[in-house]
C-alpha cells in the first residue's frame, strides 16, 4: 500500500445518523477504527493522499466527500443508493438474525448464519467496490469495511 493512497481519517456525518442498537453501533465503531489502520484508498486521476473520508446519506444518495491532508476537497462523489439498498436490507435482517441466533441457537445454527452474513458481507463489498471503481481504487477489505458504514447510515437515514 502507497503511504499516499490511504485514508487517515473517516467521519460518518452526524446529520446522517439517528440511535442504532448497541450491535449496529459496535459494528459501527469496529469499521472505523480498523478502516483507519488500515485501507488502500486511491482517488483515480489524482495524487493528493493521504486522504481523509467523510460519508454522508443525502436525498437518497451516498456522498463520499474526499479531502487532501490539508482539509482541501479532492472530490465530491454521489452514488445512488439503488445499488446498495437490497444488499443493506438483506445484510441488516441476517445481522438481526445473527444477533439473536447468539442467544438461543446451537452452536452450528449460529455457525450457518455467520456463514451466511459473511458471504453477504462479502457479496456487498464487491458490488460497492465495483460501483465506487470509476472514480476511486479500493481494496476488497476496504470495501468490506465501507460497506459496513454503508449500513450505519442507510439503516438510520
Amino acid at each position: 500500500m502507497s503511504e499516499r493512497n490511504r485514508l487517515i481519517d473517516v467521519i460518518l456525518d452526524e446529520g446522517s445518523l439517528a440511535p442504532a442498537s448497541t450491535n449496529a453501533e459496535h459494528e459501527r465503531r469496529i469499521a472505523l477504527f480498523d478502516l483507519k489502520e488500515t485501507n488502500s484508498f486511491g482517488v483515480k486521476g489524482e495524487d493528493r493522499g493521504p486522504y481523509q473520508l467523510s460519508i454522508a446519506h443525502i436525498e437518497g444518495r451516498l456522498a463520499f466527500d474526499v479531502l487532501n491532508e490539508c482539509g482541501e476537497r479532492v472530490v465530491l462523489h454521489y452514488l445512488a443508493m439503488s445499488v446498495m439498498r437490497k444488499l443493506v436490507k438483506d445484510y441488516v435482517i441476517i445481522c438481526e438474525s445473527y444477533h439473536s441466533a447468539i442467544r438461543t441457537a446451537s452452536p452450528s445454527q449460529i455457525e450457518a448464519i455467520d456463514m451466511g452474513r459473511r458471504g453477504l458481507h462479502n457479496e456487498a463489498a464487491e458490488v460497492l467496490q465495483d460501483a465506487l471503481n470509476e472514480r476511486f481504487d479500493i481494496d476488497l477489505e476496504t470495501a468490506r469495511r465501507l460497506f459496513t458504514l454503508v449500513c450505519a447510515l442507510q439503516t438510520r437515514a
